[in-house]
């Protein structure tokens, strides 16, 4: 049964992710969201701590760190292991700053999916690199399942061609997960998981793009021509199941989504945290001993933001918690992507506008959370295509019957 309380073995380690976010984020949060595409040089050292306290540990680290499926442990009690350490210290990095948490080096999405389908040898060589994810292409964003970008076998190589946009930390990382398909005629089967490695000939970033928030993060567009890379760089089985279909690559989401649902809750629960403090400096304070009905408006909707966020983080809690102790959470993993992401967006925004002029301008912060929400109900599957994965689950539908 699950604990709802953090426990007792993290506390150190959410507590150092507490101090990060409040005395290195926060100082330079505005700087970098201003000064789009310039590094910020204040995370090397940064980096470099947090890659000892993952070396430090028995395998629950500081961010992304060895994210898989636990099931070495099933069956001998409950676990509390890298999945459950992760998404809480990543949420509390990102009540400091979402973009500088995916700044971070070696913390990337990329890195979640090496630590998520990687075998031991490609984990040595490529766990300790900063990995991007590279899946979106010009012709579809939401369906995954739409690659057109190919891996071609030649030999003891692959040749992938095509185009990737919207890549996180697409031209900082060392080397980028990319989606493609080995055989196009096979469908959704044929898609594998492969890593490219920075300055390998036939790799390009292209363009920078410029965002409406996370702006302190790298997004990038990268194209592949007759790419060369060794076989041995795919991800995962390199036979194609048909029967098995798409389940080998989307398996990456199951430990990645409740990552990004993690995120959410950190900048909520800053907006949420701030508000309180704004309100309560105009002799607004919250009174929970008080029925709703009696409440001021104010307060009565910041209840209800309080509400949705508790709700968004047991979701996420709980599909880590599954994760580190064998069980199967791709529902539970949408779950917690859907209904962190849509409160994340409703209460960054519901802030602002609960402090008028004070929420919209620069002088506080709550502005630019509320723009850096609304990448997380987009990426890693947007809203809608998580409620589609959720209704497959509970109906027992195959993607080809609901879609």
């Amino acid at each position: 049964m699950i604990n709802l309380e953090n426990p007792k073995k993290f506390r150190g380690l959410v507590h150092q992710a507490r101090q990060v976010a409040e005395n290195v984020f926060r100082p330079v949060s505005r700087k970098y969201d201003r000064s789009e595409h310039a590094y910020p040089v204040e995370l090397d050292m940064l980096a470099a701590i947090m890659d000892g306290m993952n070396d430090g540990t028995t395998g629950e680290g500081a961010g992304a760190g060895k994210l898989k499926q636990d099931n070495k442990h099933k069956g001998e009690g409950v676990q509390n292991g890298t999945n459950l350490s992760t998404v809480l210290s990543l949420a509390e990095l990102c009540w400091g700053d979402v973009g500088l948490s995916l700044t971070l080096p070696r913390q990337g999405l990329g890195n979640a999916a090496i630590a998520a389908v990687a075998d031991d040898e490609q984990f040595k060589r490529f766990g300790g690199k900063w990995a991007a994810m590279a899946i979106t292409e010009p012709g579809f964003g939401s369906d995954s399942a739409a690659v057109r970008t190919t891996a071609i076998k030649d030999g003891d190589e692959y040749i992938i061609n095509g185009e990737k946009i919207y890549v996180t930390s697409g031209e900082r990382a060392d080397c980028v997960v990319v989606w493609a398909s080995v055989d196009r005629s096979l469908g959704r089967a044929a898609i594998k998981s492969f890593i490219v490695e920075k300055g390998t000939p036939g790799m390009e970033v292209v363009r920078l793009e410029k965002k409406l928030g996370i702006k302190a993060s790298d997004t990038a567009a990268i194209t592949f021509t007759d790419c060369r890379i060794p076989a041995s760089n795919l991800l995962g089985d390199p036979e194609v199941n048909v029967e098995k279909g798409f389940a080998g690559v989307m398996q990456t989401f199951d430990n990645t989504r409740p990552v990004v649902a993690a995120m959410a809750i950190g900048v909520a629960k800053a907006s949420l945290d701030r508000t309180r403090e704004i309100l309560k400096s105009l002799k607004i304070d919250a009174a929970y001993n008080r029925p709703l009905k009696t409440s001021a408006q104010l307060e009565a909707q910041l209840y209800r933001y309080e509400a949705e966020w508790e709700a968004a983080r047991l979701l996420t809690l709980r599909a880590a918690w599954m994760a580190d102790n064998g069980q199967p959470n791709s529902m539970e993993a949408s779950m917690a992507k859907a209904k962190a992401g849509r409160a994340a967006n409703a209460i960054t925004l519901g802030c602002v506008e609960m402090l008028g002029s004070l929420g919209y301008s620069e002088d506080e912060l709550l502005e630019k959370w509320a723009r850096d929400s609304k990448i997380l109900d987009i990426f890693e599957g947007t809203q809608q295509i998580q409620q589609l994965i959720v209704a497959r689950r509970l109906l027992g539908k195959s993607s080809a019957q609901l879609k």
